[in-house]
C-alpha cells in the first residue's frame, strides 16, 4: 500500500518557545515514527521566537519597504536553521539537507519517512505557513497546522478569556477571518492570509491542532480529537 503524504505546519512557538522545547519535540517525534507504516511527512518549520528576536531587532529603516523585505528573509533564514535543528533531532529518520523548493522536498520524500524545511522561498506577505499550503496542493494531500493553542478561536484565548473556540469552520469563512489581520513579519495568527487563500482556492482540508500531541495521533488513526477542521 502506497502511503499518504500529509503536510504539517509546526510553529515556531511548539519549536522554541523560549529555549528547545525538547519534551514537546520528543513526543512529536514518537508520533511520527508511530506512523510511518501509514504515512510520509512533510514538516514545515515555523520561525517562532528566534525569528522574531531577529526581525525586530533589526534597527530602524527609514524604507519601510526594504525593511518589510529584510525582515522576511531573516524569518526564512531562521525557519530554515529550525528545520536544520529538527532534521538533527530526528538524526537518521529524516532528510539530511534542507530542500530549497518543492521538486527537492518530493525527491527527500521517496527515501525518508519525513522531511523538513522551511520557507522555501521569499514571498510578499508570507509565512512558513503559506509554505505548507502551497506544499499540501503540490502533493494534493491534507494539511496539519500544529500551533499554540488548541484551534481557532474568534479572537486571541491568550488575550481574552471569553474567546470562543471554533470546532469546524468552512474555507470562505476562515479567509474572510485571515484577511482581518495586518500581516507583519513574524506575526502569530494561526494561520497567515497566503496559506488561507490557498487552501479555499484549492478546497484543501486543513486541521489546526494544539500542543496535546494526543490530538495528532487521533487524527492520524481517525479518532476524535479536539481542534478546528477548516473545510
Amino acid at each position: 500500500m502506497e502511503k499518504k503524504v500529509v503536510v504539517i505546519s509546526l510553529g515556531g512557538s511548539l519549536i522554541i518557545p523560549d529555549k528547545i522545547n525538547t519534551n514537546f519535540l520528543e513526543k512529536f517525534k514518537k508520533i511520527l515514527l508511530k506512523n510511518h507504516k501509514k504515512y510520509r511527512f512533510v514538516v514545515v518549520c515555523g520561525g517562532g521566537k528566534t525569528a522574531r528576536n531577529y526581525i525586530y531587532g533589526l534597527p530602524y529603516i527609514e524604507n519601510t519597504k526594504k525593511k518589510m523585505f529584510f525582515q522576511c528573509l531573516l524569518g526564512i533564514a531562521s525557519t530554515k536553521l529550525n528545520a536544520r535543528f529538527m532534521t538533527y533531532f530526528f538524526g537518521e529518520d529524516a532528510n539530511e539537507g534542507i530542500p530549497q523548493d518543492m521538486e527537492e522536498v518530493k525527491r527527500l520524500l521517496r527515501k525518508n519517512l519525513v522531511v523538513f524545511c522551511g520557507a522555501l522561498r521569499y514571498a510578499k506577505k508570507e509565512t512558513s505557513d503559506g509554505t505548507a499550503a502551497k506544499l499540501a496542493r503540490f502533493f494534493n494531500c491534507e494539511f496539519i497546522n500544529l500551533t499554540n493553542v488548541q484551534g481557532l478561536y474568534d479572537k486571541n484565548p491568550k488575550k481574552f478569556k471569553n474567546a470562543k473556540f471554533i470546532p469546524e469552520i468552512n474555507h470562505k469563512e476562515f479567509y474572510k477571518m485571515a484577511k482581518k489581520i495586518e500581516f507583519k513579519p513574524g506575526q502569530n495568527f494561526v494561520l497567515d492570509q497566503s496559506a488561507a487563500k490557498i487552501i479555499k482556492k484549492y478546497n484543501i482540508t486543513t486541521y489546526i491542532l494544539g500542543d496535546d500531541l494526543k490530538n495528532l495521533d487521533n487524527l492520524l488513526n481517525n479518532r476524535h480529537f479536539v481542534g478546528t477542521i477548516i473545510s
